[in-house]
């Protein structure tokens, strides 16, 4: 049986944590397969968007930890092969399409990490959230120290990253870090009813979008704004661009290409 299970629907990349008798507990190898995927979803001109889901009641209950041991004793961040896309987006190539996710039950330490490094995020009402690291003997290391308090608030972030306290579904999205609670089996459903509507608008303005948002973050100003500009033109230029203007103006909804 495949820890994670990785699938094409049309446009959308399914990639599913398979490991629901051990609460989908992260492993080394699960890992390396989900950086696979993501490496997919970038070269894939057939694919749009990616979502990320795990089998059972739970997301995951965290990490397999006494496998990572050499990972996080290394002093380097997590490496993968030339073909594969770091799912916490610390290093190297990042996912250049949108990744959607939906969670349910226990969302644990590398869980909320993955999360912060999607674009969309649904969520069960019964999600919850917890970083135990600091109850475990060290901190997180997937990215939540740089995401988290940028998410949900300084006081906010360190209440749950000091503590090691679990946090609701509704603190969740009171706080922003998720877009939509929906009813326990439901999460997939909205999580696919996302991702569709990301594949039916134009692929270039979509990665490119996400490109600017991106750049909007780790850039000033003036480069972001410069940097945007730059992108637009090839952008303008694409076939899709003319769709757009064309379905506009014949009143029809838009075939776009990514061309």
């Amino acid at each position: 049986m495949d820890l994670v299970h990785v699938v094409a629907d049309g446009p959308l990349l399914l990639i599913k944590l398979n490991r629901p008798g051990k609460l989908n507990a992260l492993t080394p190898q699960m890992y390396h397969v989900i950086g696979k995927a993501l490496w997919r979803l970038n070269r894939d001109a057939q694919l749009r968007v990616a979502v990320l889901h795990g089998e059972g009641p739970h997301f995951t209950a965290g990490l397999e930890l006494d496998l990572w041991a050499d990972a996080f004793t290394s002093g380097t961040p997590f490496a993968g092969a030339d073909d594969e896309i770091d799912l916490f987006g610390l290093t190297g190539e990042r996912h250049a399409k949108p990744l959607v996710i939906a969670v349910q039950g226990y969302c644990f330490t590398w869980g909320v990490e993955a999360l912060l490094n999607t674009e969309i995020r649904i969520a069960a009402r019964d999600t919850q959230f917890q970083m135990l690291e600091v109850r475990r003997g060290i901190y997180p290391c997937g990215g939540a120290t740089l995401r988290l308090p940028r998410e949900v608030g300084w006081g906010n972030a360190h209440r749950v990253l000091l503590t090691g306290d679990r946090w609701s579904a509704e603190e969740a999205h009171r706080w922003g870090m998720v877009q939509e609670l929906v009813e326990p089996g439901a999460q997939l459903a909205k999580a696919l009813e996302c991702a569709r509507a990301v594949a039916a608008a134009a692929p270039l303005g979509v990665q490119g979008c996400l490109k600017a948002t991106r750049t909007g973050l780790g850039a000033d100003h003036d480069a972001a704004v410069g940097q945007m500009f730059r992108d637009l033109v090839p952008v303008m230029k694409s076939a899709d661009a003319a769709e757009g203007v064309r379905s506009f103006l014949e009143r029809r909804p838009a075939n776009f290409t990514g061309r």
